[in-house]
């Protein structure tokens, strides 16, 4: 049999732009002389819809396409996504497929294990499907998967354990073939996951299988695509390429083997966050982006990627310095806008604006402005610098902060948290090193003739420049001590002692980072869209009171059923954050 794996890129309730482009796949797949075509899960509406899939009329408008591609599909038989409505109401939307063929609709599958972990919320919207969907296509029997029906959660590390097996099922009611239709985010190392999987399906139900992901970004997440085929025995005989639409054919029978390398983990970063930028900026109408550039790494490499996904005509720096910025970061901010072409790089100097306010702060606050409260009024300042400039031009200010940062509370409210789109907000600090360096020696994968960031900018101390002579480890651990604390807590929630087995750091100090983590949570809300690429990222998929106080050590039950609390906890008062 030859199938036609449709690797879409659609835009969340854009049904008419969507439904064009499985129109195309069609008539791609036609020429290829396919027998089925198999699109991405949700594919005429987009994925994920979230509350959008509330809306009146946006279930109806999905399932009218589905029409539409019944008439294209000729003699071909094309498995395409959708929601589908099936009782009055709010509930009874299913996550469905239809099998399409001359001008009808064969029959419909719905999607019968919705996941309700980290980033998914399917079990708010949908109604799981009931049965196992099996149709004819060229004399052979097809059993429908989409997503989670062949995952199983296999691929993360907390999940549910489902009773069901839908794919052992499809089988059972007589498959000879399986075919799955996903939306799967990228999550860094989970490709080489699902395709363990997908293998170890194929072979313990001896069974060939094909998998169909989006790609493309969509608000947080980017999916890259990947779509692959194996046979039987657990050999991959194709494999589409990473982070670009496609729509190829395969052929079951014929098709040999192949031998696909996995990604370098730096490599599909770089392209996963260049994807993000690029399809946030194309689907909510922006053309161009601005960065503050400050000299150091991570608005270095923000900048690069920017570039990467815009082209560097459509990106602007712009310089802010303070009486504290030194005449090296001014250079290296300099010099990497002349690296990476930037549309235009000006500098506006914040110290004017800076004495004003301490002026004006002068008979409010008791003695100098000084400390925490000067250095967030540099960051203020240049945020509102960014935001007027973005004002004016229409540009998307992308913030530069990273995860090690976002997860201390190492960021200003209002200042450098400013933006739109906090494009290393799931990246931790010695891994923005790496995929700096990364890009450095692969420049074309960028579109870059020469390194792009200047080797200053990878080699000097991190510092904020808020006052003299300051480096992040005057308030931070060094970034290789921190990062694996950040990791182990944030992407796993391991409490103090795993960390300090897994780790290796002194009790002491995993204990005051976790606190630091827990009391920065409220600046995480009021943070831009992280672009996730690890298990766990900052924003929905990690929701965390704000108002918390964590203790795990209980005091021994008491004898008496009259026993008083201590005094000390009766008399406890609530902690006094700023």
């Amino acid at each position: 049999m030859r199938i036609a794996l449709a690797q879409l890129n659609p835009i969340v309730g854009d049904v008419a732009g969507n439904t064009d482009l499985v129109l195309a796949s069609i008539e791609r797949a036609r020429r290829d002389d396919a027998d089925l075509l198999v699109t991405p899960e949700l594919a005429l509406l987009g994925y994920p819809p979230r509350d959008l899939i509330l809306r009146e009329g946006i279930v109806e408008a999905a399932e009218a396409a589905v029409g539409i591609v019944a008439a294209a599909a000729g003699e071909m038989t094309v498995l395409v996504g959708h929601p589908r409505r099936v009782e009055p109401g709010v509930r009874g939307v299913r996550n469905s497929v239809s099998a399409c063929r001359d001008d009808a609709i064969l029959a419909v599958s719905d999607k019968r294990l919705l996941p309700g972990y980290d980033i998914f919320d399917e079990d708010r919207y949908f109604d799981a499907g009931r049965a196992p969907c099996v149709i004819e296509v060229a004399g052979r029997k097809v059993g429908v998967l989409v997503c989670e029906d062949l995952w199983r959660a296999g691929d993360v590390n907390a999940s549910p354990e489902y009773d069901v097996d839908p794919a052992a099922e499809a089988v059972a009611a007589g498959a000879e073939i399986l075919v799955s239709l996903n939306a799967s985010p990228f999550v860094l190392k989970k490709f080489a996951r699902h395709r363990a999987i997908a293998r170890e399906v194929a072979r313990r139900l001896e069974r060939p299988l094909v998998a169909v992901n989006q790609v493309g970004g969509q608000d947080d997440l980017v999916f890259d695509g990947r779509s692959f085929a194996v046979r039987a025995d657990g050999r991959v005989i194709a494999q589409l390429p990473g982070w670009q639409e496609d729509t190829v054919t395969v052929d079951l029978a014929a098709d040999a083997a192949i031998t696909a390398t996995p990604p370098e983990d730096d490599a599909d970063l770089f392209h996963a966050l260049v994807t993000g930028v690029r399809d946030y900026c194309h689907k909510t109408g922006h053309e161009r982006a601005l960065v503050g550039l400050s000299g150091g790494i991570d608005s270095a490499l923000t900048a690069a990627i920017a570039a990467a996904a815009l082209g560097a005509g459509n990106v602007s720096g712009l310089m802010l310095p303070s009486r504290y910025s030194s005449d090296h970061s001014v250079r290296d901010a300099t010099q990497l806008a002349q690296n990476l072409r930037l549309a235009a790089c000006p500098e506006v100097a914040i110290e004017p604006a800076h004495e004003v306010v301490r002026t004006l702060l002068t008979p409010t606050l008791p003695g100098d402005v000084k400390g925490v409260t000067d250095e967030n009024i540099q960051a203020r300042l240049r945020g509102m610098l960014l935001m007027a400039v973005s004002n004016a031009t229409g540009a998307l200010v992308l913030a530069t902060g990273n995860k090690s940062e976002l997860a201390v509370g190492y960021a200003t409210l209002y200042g450098d948290m400013a933006g739109a789109l906090a494009v290393l907000g799931d990246v931790l600090k010695t891994r923005v090193y790496d995929v700096a360096r990364w890009i450095n020696a692969n420049p074309a994968a960028g579109g870059f003739a020469t390194p792009p960031i200047p080797l200053a900018s990878i080699e000097k101390p991190p510092s904020a420049e808020l006052r003299p002579d300051q480096t992040d480890q005057d308030s931070l651990p060094p970034y290789e001590v921190l990062d694996p604390i950040i990791a182990m807590h944030v992407e796993h929630e391991a409490a103090v002692e795993r960390v300090v087995v897994e780790t290796g750091a002194d009790p002491g100090l995993v204990q005051r980072i976790i606190r630091m983590i827990d009391a920065a949570e409220y600046k995480r809300h009021q943070a831009a869209i992280v672009l996730k690429v690890t298990q766990r990222a900052f924003g929905r998929g990690r929701p965390m009171p704000m108002a918390m106080r964590v203790t795990t050590a209980l005091p021994p039950v008491q004898s008496s059923a009259h026993a008083h609390p201590p005094a000390a906890a009766a008399a406890r008062q609530p902690d006094r954050r700023r």
